[in-house]
């Protein structure tokens, strides 16, 4: 079998994520776009998540949502998770992506110390995280959160994730990844607290569990919960949460325990191996030590090396033989694929036909519209 027939096979096969099937092994990979004046997603976005799902995409992550706090974004152009008009909004990007086949959940996100006071949607609201310090250890102008801060993003979370039950979706992701609130609790790097909250790897996790276990008790027992999250963090490329398997699976079994039913592992180049002494990337170690559905990500069908090693031609990207493999044996699940989506509307359809040396190298002009 050809690498061509061979891809387009193994990544045709359906999976389960609780009780959703996804049709094939292509994910949408969430990516921030800013194309929601006033927090609204519109008919453009609709048809933007829709031409993906009509080509193949069999599971579509949306772009991070801001969750109902008024700390949790910097732009009012980013879509949000909450009120009437957005919430609206959604529910006819949801009806579209259901229409041309596919299946979506939204990403819900608070951006904690990333976010500077003075900025839209609310800028009267200052920045918050576990202990007001950001990426690059400042203190800043931030704020540590009370327990009245954490109870009220906890419910934000919820609340959110109740309504895209009620709307339509297919489930949600919660956005713990690449040094962003949930992140920013589970770093030692921005988590000095000295409360449960703070300490060893087991404690830091405990927001980020609280967090699963109000969404999960908020929707029905079928509904997935995916967990994104990631070692490194923007613009904090080194920064790592685990340096073993065993400390990384002190952070997953507190997560594992409390509802997640999926983990999305974001790395920057899937086919890197996690520790040494092993091949397994980080959602292969997810899966390993977790026993969940993990989501692989990073660099995937970024430029033309990824078509010439499809097209058999050779290639210094390590990854697409491997990745079939990893797929075969079940190290994780579904593979998410992110600018290549953008660049090229019908990647996923062109995969799936073995139609790769139609594939169009990414482009960065790709950042400019909703195409």
């Amino acid at each position: 079998m050809t690498t061509t027939s061979r891809a387009a096979e193994i990544l045709s096969r359906p999976t389960a994520i609780n009780g959703l099937t996804v049709p094939n092994r292509i994910v949408m990979a969430p990516m921030t776009r800013q194309f929601s004046p006033g927090g609204v997603p519109g008919e453009d976005v609709a048809s933007y998540y829709s031409r993906r799902a009509a080509a193949g995409v069999g599971l579509i992550v949306t772009e991070g949502t801001y969750v109902g706090h008024e700390s949790a974004g910097s732009s009012d152009r980013v879509p949000r998770f909450h009120g009437e008009e957005q919430l609206a909004g959604w529910q006819k990007v949801a009806e579209a992506v259901h229409a041309a086949g596919g299946t979506i959940v939204p990403q819900l996100w608070h951006i904690g110390m990333v976010r500077e006071q003075g900025q839209a949607p609310y800028a009267d609201a200052p920045a918050v995280g576990p202990s007001g310090i950001r990426l690059d250890g400042t203190e800043g102008k931030g704020a540590a959160m009370t327990q009245r801060d954490i109870d009220d993003v906890i419910g934000a979370f919820a609340e959110a994730a109740a309504a895209a039950e009620r709307i339509g979706f297919d489930g949600v992701e919660l956005h713990g990844a690449h040094g962003y609130l949930i992140d920013q609790f589970l770093w030692a790097g921005t988590n000095r607290r000295g409360d449960a909250y703070g300490g060893d790897r087991v404690a830091r996790t405990k927001f980020a569990a609280e967090i699963v276990a109000a969404v999960r008790e908020t929707v029905s027992p079928e509904f997935p919960v995916i967990f994104r999250y990631s070692q490194w963090k923007s613009d904090n490329y080194d920064a790592r949460l685990a340096e073993t398997p065993e400390e990384l699976e002190a952070v997953l079994a507190p997560l594992a325990a409390a509802g997640v039913d999926a983990f999305h592992a974001s790395t920057r180049r899937y086919w890197l191996p996690e520790f040494e002494g092993a091949d397994l990337n980080l959602a292969g170690w997810t899966k390993k030590l977790t026993g969940k559905p993990a989501i692989t990500v990073g660099s995937v069908g970024l430029d033309g090396d990824f078509i010439r090693g499809f097209a058999g031609e050779g290639s210094p990207v390590r990854g697409i033989d491997d990745l079939l493999d990893s797929l075969e044996r079940e190290e994780y699940d579904l593979v998410a694929v992110g600018r290549a989506l953008l660049q090229d509307p019908e990647w996923a359809t062109k995969v799936l036909a073995g139609r790769f040396e139609e594939l169009r190298p990414y482009d960065a002009t790709a950042l400019r519209s909703l195409s």
